[in-house]
């Protein structure tokens, strides 16, 4: 479809962006098992507040029937209406160190102008490499560390973190445009893709968000404060264990998650391959045995808004 207005605006009072830095990409949009991306989103706007250079035009990308912004109902009239962000902003870490920023919704229209843009402004700032992640469900058990899969030009990188290189084709997000696109023009550019336990994928579940802000250091030698995070982590692990030691059937499941898990990683010839259709068990009835957890885990004092 023709656009129907500008693609983005540059902001008059951004501040000067060095050149040399590192691009950090976080898009919502077709998965993001585990509110991964969202809750990274969260905490580089609450925590770095950003200053942004380009903000991306809504009307253009977005598709409003698919994805409602919000606004609140205050009794008798209507206040607080919240449009969606996409923006490439100057931001900092813990440690003071500057990095662009290219973070919130996942464009729904446009995708080739965009992808055109964004590899026009990672060239025109001079970037030194560009690092997104993005996170999906699959059949592994919370008491590992979560995985990755590794994507790019970075070959150390892959080398070093891809537990899982699978030839196979799959549904395209923005990020995979990009990262394509960029290597063409000759960026170093590397994707992670965090392998979520898919009995959590439709819960807020912080590891996720902590494995998606240790590979952005592990590739960029950003640091991140997210003791908070860390904190809701260990709380809600435990009651997830809780739930598990209470019943004898999930028990058994995750102990086979457990045991196909670590053959995977040991490399073993005997090893099941992590993907199995046989004995593993699906995400609903791993599912169901939440439910209760997970219920209140949405619908508690934690509950946060979207951006």
């Amino acid at each position: 479809m023709p656009l129907s207005g500008p693609l983005y605006e540059r902001v008059a009072s951004a501040p000067p962006v060095p050149a040399g830095l590192p691009m950090v990409i976080a898009l919502t949009g077709f998965t993001d098992a585990g509110s991964a991306v969202s809750r990274m989103i969260d905490l580089f706007r609450d925590d770095l507040e950003p200053s942004p250079i380009v903000t991306f035009s809504a009307d253009v990308l977005l598709d409003y029937r698919a994805r409602r912004p919000t606004i609140t109902f205050d009794g008798d009239h209507l206040l607080d209406y919240r449009p969606p962000r996409l923006d490439v902003s100057l931001a900092h870490d813990a440690l003071g160190q500057p990095f662009v920023l290219l973070a919130g919704y996942e464009p729904d229209f446009a995708w080739d102008a965009f992808a055109e843009t964004v590899v026009g402004l990672a060239e025109g700032l001079q970037v030194t490499s560009v690092t997104w992640v993005h996170a999906i469900p699959m059949p592994v058990p919370h008491t590992r560390p979560i995985g990755t899969t590794v994507s790019g030009t970075r070959s150390e990188l892959t080398e070093a973190h891809s537990v899982w290189k699978p030839h196979t084709q799959v549904p395209a997000t923005m990020g995979h445009l990009l990262e394509l696109r960029l290597a063409e023009s000759g960026a170093a550019v590397a994707g992670f893709v965090l392998l979520v336990p898919h009995y959590l994928a439709d819960t807020e579940y912080p590891a996720a968000a902590l494995a998606g802000l240790d590979s952005i250091s592990v590739a960029t030698g950003l640091v991140f404060d997210a003791d908070d995070v860390r904190d809701e982590n260990r709380e809600y692990l435990a009651k997830v264990d809780d739930q598990v030691e209470g019943n004898a059937e999930l028990t058994t499941m995750l102990r086979t998650l457990e045991e196909r898990y670590d053959g995977y990683m040991a490399g073993s010839t005997l090893a099941q391959p992590i993907i199995h259709t046989g004995d593993l068990p699906s995400a609903d009835e791993l599912a169901a045995e939440l439910e209760r957890f997970l219920a209140d885990r949405r619908d508690g004092e934690d509950k946060r808004g979207r951006r």
